[in-house]
């Protein structure tokens, strides 16, 4: 069995357990919270940047981010399952980077709130992060909406529906009202991989 150490509410560990569930794999995957403010929780051990989602192999070999381990899990898979091979490869490699850089910014705002005293948050630092969320939102809007496909979703449509239900959670779901078609698209991914409402997470 392979274990996943991540929390209930990280988009990038649903992110790889969307990716497992669209490998077959997802019944050789064990998910343990980890807590990663806590000093004495062994994920400090498992990686040394004390990040998740980390992945441990039966062996005992630890893998490190998100990419890294959809990277592996797509070669368990046999190779160019999540990840396709030829040209298709960058644009859907492109899109994957778009929405963790939608994920990233939504993170920082969020720890902005959570963890920083009221008179040292810097608005004006928090709306570049927002700035970055919509440009990224009104891309995705124009270019990543075309009807996902049981048996055949790749990793970046997998990061995207990561992203959104993280909006959904931390956010009220308020992008919804400024973007139909990620909206319908989103609708259709749930409907293509099922595994996106089992592993949704309450606020």
């Amino acid at each position: 069995m392979y274990l996943l150490r991540t929390s209930p509410a990280s988009p990038f560990g649903r992110k790889v357990a969307l990716a497992a569930a669209a490998t077959g794999l997802a019944d050789q995957l064990t998910i343990e919270p980890a807590d990663v403010n806590n000093p004495l929780d062994s994920l400090l051990q498992q990686n040394p940047l004390g990040k998740i989602p980390t992945l441990i192999t039966p062996e005992g070999q630890t893998l490190f981010d998100s990419r890294v381990i959809i990277e592996f899990l797509d070669a368990k898979a046999g190779g160019g399952v999540l990840i396709p091979k030829g040209d298709a490869r960058w644009q859907v490699l492109r899109q994957q980077a778009l929405a963790d850089g939608l994920m990233d910014a939504a993170l920082l705002v969020v720890y902005e709130d959570r963890y920083r005293p009221e008179d040292q948050r810097s608005p004006a630092w928090v709306a570049r992060q927002q700035d970055k969320m919509a440009r990224a939102l009104d891309y995705a809007e124009s270019h990543y909406t075309s009807p996902p496909v049981a048996g055949t979703l790749h990793v970046g449509e997998i990061a995207l529906a990561a992203a959104l239900g993280y909006l959904d959670l931390r956010f009220d779901g308020t992008w919804r009202s400024r973007y139909p078609k990620l909206v319908n698209w989103l609708t259709l991914f749930r409907q293509a991989l099922p595994a996106y409402d089992a592993t949704g997470r309450q606020p």
